[in-house]
């Protein structure tokens, strides 16, 4: 393949940018699903670590706990989205402290994000203890002990030590772009098909909009997937 084929090609791969903080069930739910779902397998995706509190505030919203009935609501679909593409889901219950202060978690993500391998190792990590198996990730202790799994010693230290400092503006940054990309909650995608047409898709529910709009449906990526949730959704 020459340049320019080799340009055309990486130009017209879809795209995926997905918000993400590790407080919201419905954001593991659609990470999940773009990690392990073969109809993404041929998606460019991109992780950014937001800190949802922050977002909330600046959208003037309130959280969908704090709303009678709906945080009823809320958590039997978090469950029911779970059944449906078979997530690892914790159940009935919720993690400790929920909803929990994850701006120590995210401020350590965002202090990584650079280097997308880590990110994701990070990510897969955070998000399995907090919502499969209930562990309180945002604790200094079990933070701490979490990045020495993940990382070592010596690159957990020096993690924790960004997440205190240079990391700030960098968590804010990212939480002050998905806003102005149209975020008002998680997950938050912003989505680029074939043809360069840009567009957000808000909520687990959602993903079966932008796998239309990402033409993944019709290709050989939707033959790949064995999960029944998408029956749910398209």
């Amino acid at each position: 393949m020459n340049n320019i084929a080799k340009m055309v090609s990486s130009a017209a791969k879809p795209k995926i940018t997905l918000y993400v903080d590790t407080v919201s069930p419905f954001a593991y739910e659609a990470y999940y699903l773009l990690r392990h779902d073969p109809i993404f397998k041929n998606v460019e995706v991109t992780y950014i670590p937001i800190f949802l509190g922050g977002l909330m505030h600046k959208c003037g919203n309130t959280a969908p706990i704090k709303i009678k009935n709906k945080d009823i609501w809320i958590n039997k679909e978090r469950l029911r989205w779970a059944t449906h593409f078979n997530i690892p889901m914790l159940s009935p219950g919720l993690p400790p402290d929920f909803p929990a202060n994850t701006l120590p978690v995210m401020r350590a993500l965002a202090a990584i994000q650079d280097d997308k391998e880590k990110l994701i190792k990070g990510l897969d990590v955070f998000f399995k203890k907090h919502w499969a198996e209930g562990v309180a990730t945002h604790r200094p202790e079990v933070l701490k002990e979490t990045l020495v799994e993940l990382y070592g010693k010596e690159e957990a230290e020096r993690i924790l030590t960004a997440a205190s400092s240079s990391a700030k503006p960098i968590l804010l940054s990212n939480t002050d772009l998905a806003f102005s990309d149209g975020a008002f909650g998680l997950p938050w995608m912003v989505c680029t098909n074939s043809d360069g047409e840009k567009e957000g898709f808000w909520g687990v529910d959602h993903l079966g909009q932008v796998v239309q709009f990402l033409g993944l449906s019709s290709s050989n990526n939707a033959q790949g997937s064995k999960n029944k949730g998408w029956k749910a959704v398209l």
